[in-house]
């Protein structure tokens, strides 16, 4: 059985490279955040706006105990998972979890394409971004530390690079090649 975790900040590539490690093992993948919007039939940020931030981390608690039950998978988290409850030594003891690690400057070049469809990052001026990007990150290091892997990235700009993270990282994990 494989069950492959995937944390790091927003803007790391955890999807990108979630789906493409999927991919080439042949197993599903889940994106956490659009499995609470499938299930909740909201989108993340109503479901922040409607119950507040704490009831949304009891909420993704609760589908994260469900999507890492499920056997032969890649699951990426939300940037925030790993940083409430218990849920980074859930993690650790239901797969291997993967740490996509970046700097501020790698994530705040990713991010800033992406302002528009990010509530966190709306309104925000470049330097508000980059101070932002660099106060969260290292709130959440010690969360993100936690992982039993971890792969630092450079810009994923080309799928040859993403590529290469995902051949990475079958090696780093022992996966099996398909």
């Amino acid at each position: 059985m494989t069950r492959i975790i995937i944390i790091g900040y927003m803007g790391a590539g955890k999807t990108t490279v979630g789906k493409a490690l999927a991919a080439r093992l042949g197993i599903p993948f889940y994106d956490l955040d659009w499995y609470i919007e499938s299930r909740m039939r909201k989108t993340v940020k109503e479901i922040f706006d409607e119950r507040g931030e704490e009831e949304f981390r009891r909420i993704e608690r609760n589908m994260l105990h469900e999507v890492a039950e499920f056997e032969d998978i890649v699951v990426s988290c939300g940037g925030g998972t790993p940083c409430f409850f218990d849920n980074m030594d859930y993690m650790n003891g239901q797969g291997k979890t993967l740490y996509l690690k970046a700097t501020p400057e790698v994530l705040y070049n990713h991010l800033r394409m992406a302002k528009g469809v990010r509530p966190l990052l709306l309104n925000k001026t470049p330097e508000e971004l980059k101070a932002f990007i660099s106060q969260q990150l290292e709130q959440r290091e010690p969360y993100y530390a936690k992982a039993r892997y971890t792969l630092d990235i450079s810009l994923l700009d080309s799928s040859d690079k993403i590529g290469q993270s995902v051949e990475e990282t079958i090696h780093m994990l022992g996966l099996q090649q398909p």
